[in-house]
């Protein structure tokens, strides 16, 4: 197997079968595209930060099915924190348009200040 970083907005244009895992406190979306192609929105937890998918807005059959017309990654630390006790935060928004309506996946990052709390974007593929 093999992980490949990628912008969200190579999914401009494709059009998806399935996405698992879009639900509050999950810790990863899975895309599956018509063309087959396999991609994760996930971050990976070290000891001082904890990033999960706090919101979804929308339904995911918005964007099943039909061309994605927008797929754009937004981050921002103006919503503010999820408690008053956070050093320091980050939201990142994914936003999804089709003709069918939108989807917005809005992730939210806490930790220490020294350790990440974005969000990774992969393409997952077999080595051949």
């Amino acid at each position: 197997m093999y992980y490949r970083e990628k912008d969200i907005s190579i999914l401009i244009g494709e059009t998806l079968v399935s996405v698992v895992g879009a639900e509050e406190n999950s810790e990863i979306v899975i895309f599956t595209t018509k063309s087959g192609k396999k991609y994760e929105l996930y971050h990976i937890q070290s000891c001082c930060e904890s990033v999960w998918l706090a919101d979804v807005v929308g339904k995911v059959e918005n964007i099943i099915g039909s061309p994605l017309l927008k797929a754009e990654e937004v981050s921002s630390d103006d919503m503010g924190p999820m408690s008053e006790w956070t050093e320091s935060y980050t939201w990142t928004f994914y936003r999804f348009l089709t003709a069918k309506g939108d989807l917005v996946l809005r992730w939210y990052g806490e930790s220490n200040g020294y350790y990440s709390e974005g969000v990774n974007f992969i393409e997952v593929g077999d080595n051949d």
